[in-house]
């Protein structure tokens, strides 16, 4: 039994225990969660993206005659989509905001769009991981000023390399001032995203409430912005070469 099963189901009744020892996960069943009811509201909220490819990609291919020819299970496949016969996945952490002054904008890697922690919009991406390293990308955001924020649309997107969110096993990890981690996975099976809107965070008459949203889109940004009624004016952007 979980050890926050005796909190009060008040406190908890809005999302899965499912996940690993001191997370929760919020799933299709169990969609949002509120900072305000667990005391979340102050300090930086961390968000974090990490990725690695499926594990079951290796044991399928050693399941295809990987005992008569152990070789075959390292020979790359062609994905499900056009693009190099390897997977190379280039996914960066966003966020697109909404301010109660009427402001908005986008804090991401492209354009370099780094954003500031101590003033508006108060969200700080921490930099850009193009390796899916262990420690992914981070992004903060500064809950003191909760009051100036309307809310925010933390998403994802596959800058670079082949459409592959079935291929690349994401996870999105919020890690609010108080209370255990908050968990989102990106296991959905869309072969031809390149973008996916993972979570809302919402000031609703003043409780900072978080909502599961993994929604998937063949665009970028702009797609994101038509699906959520943003209004922003988005044009082609490139990354400096590494």
């Amino acid at each position: 039994m979980p050890f926050w099963s005796n909190w009060g189901r008040g406190a908890w009744r809005d999302f899965d225990s499912g996940g690993a020892s001191g997370a929760v996960q919020l799933t299709r069943r169990h969609q949002t969660i509120s900072l305000t009811k667990q005391g979340a509201v102050s300090g930086n909220l961390r968000i974090n993206l990490s990725w690695r490819m499926r594990t079951s990609d290796f044991n399928e291919r050693a399941g295809r005659g990987g005992l008569r020819n152990p070789l075959r299970m390292f020979k790359p496949e062609v994905v499900q989509a056009q693009g190099p016969a390897m997977v190379n996945v280039d996914l960066d952490l966003a966020c697109m905001y909404e301010l109660q002054s009427g402001a908005k904008g986008v804090v991401q890697p492209l354009g370099n769009f780094l954003g500031n922690l101590n003033e508006a919009p108060y969200v700080k991406l921490s930099g850009d991981d193009r390796f899916g390293s262990g420690s992914g990308e981070t992004m903060h955001i500064n809950m003191d000023h909760k009051d100036d924020i309307k809310r925010l649309l933390v998403f994802v997107y596959i800058y670079d390399g082949t459409p592959a969110f079935d291929r690349t096993h994401g996870m999105v990890t919020l890690y609010p001032s108080n209370g255990p981690r908050v968990e989102i996975e990106l296991h959905e099976r869309a072969p031809q995203a390149r973008s996916c809107a993972v979570v809302m965070i919402e000031n609703v008459k003043g409780e900072m409430l978080v909502r599961r949203e993994v929604k998937y889109v063949y665009g970028f940004q702009a797609e994101l912005d038509r699906l959520y009624g943003w209004g922003l004016q988005w044009g082609r952007g490139y990354k400096e070469k590494v």
